[in-house]
């Protein structure tokens, strides 16, 4: 049976116990709803390390004022069976004062990569994550910690501070996971009406089409961001930014050059609902 932590000093005699016995330890840190791409984190997590752990918690201090904490998807007994489908020993499901006790005030910023996309459009969002996430580290102290690509900055924020902060962890970045007809699953996607639903498909069919313009020697920026644009604009989809950046740095770029590595990323809003989304370009 699954065993569930409430609190950071129950994870880190957990995690202290494993060591011992001279187990490997990978993590999966999620805000729980649980959809096919956490659970493919976990299967991935099972192949790398002889334990599996996972987080479930509904980080308030990555929302900003007016966005969707209270109404954020919640389905604790669900997830807990289905982490248990998935090869996860252990989950942490704390209260958020257990993580942010009263007195708290240390915060963790990763500056660099934070700037720019979600990071200007969510102002104190990087901030939550990077501060849950090193919270999460420095408790469990995995060997083997993964994340999906479709938060792309963040995945480029986490391994900005377990590198900067010599938490010891591998961060793992793992491919995007989509429905068949190729919308990026997301726990938020629950929030679409069946009309937002469809629409919401001009998100992947534009940064196809980017791929398939810069395969065939396409490679200004302007071209690419354009064949984005162009779907959300078919589809009604309110844009909050089109970016072509360094897929490392995240700096903008104007041209894909010759054997770079680059990301078109994507955030829209359908409604009061924000998706993201982002794909490889050149590389």
């Amino acid at each position: 049976m699954i065993e569930i932590l409430k609190s950071p000093a129950e994870a880190a005699r957990w995690s202290d116990a494993l060591r011992q016995g001279g187990k490997t330890l990978a993590l999966v840190p999620t805000m729980g709803y649980l959809h096919e791409g956490h659970l493919s984190l976990m299967r991935e997590g099972a192949k790398r390390c002889d334990v599996v752990a996972a987080s479930i918690f509904v980080n308030p201090t990555q929302f900003g004022p007016k966005e969707d904490l209270s109404r954020y998807p919640r389905d604790l007994e669900g997830d807990l069976a289905k982490c248990e489908r998935s090869g996860v020993t252990c989950v942490l499901a704390p209260p958020p004062e257990a993580l942010y006790p009263k007195g708290y005030q240390t915060y963790v910023e990763v500056e660099g990569v934070s700037k720019g996309l979600c990071g200007d459009r969510r102002p104190g969002h990087f901030r939550g994550v990077a501060t849950v996430v090193t919270k999460l580290l420095a408790m469990f102290r995995p060997q083997v910690a993964l994340f999906g690509e479709k938060d792309f900055q963040q995945l480029q924020v986490i391994r900005a501070l377990n590198r900067d902060l010599d938490l010891g962890s591998e961060i793992v970045g793992m491919p995007i996971v989509r429905e068949p007809d190729g919308l990026a699953m997301s726990s938020r996607n629950v929030y679409l009406s069946a009309d937002e639903r469809g629409r919401a498909l001009a998100i992947s069919r534009g940064l196809r089409s980017a791929q398939h313009l810069q395969k065939n020697g396409v490679v200004q920026a302007r071209e690419l961001v354009m064949a984005v644009r162009r779907e959300l604009e078919l589809s009604q989809i309110r844009e909050d930014y089109v970016e072509l950046v360094d897929a490392q740095t995240l700096l903008p770029i104007t041209e894909v050059k010759a054997g770079q590595a680059a990301r078109l990323l994507v955030a829209g809003f359908l409604g009061p609902t924000r998706l993201i989304d982002n794909a490889a370009i050149g590389g």
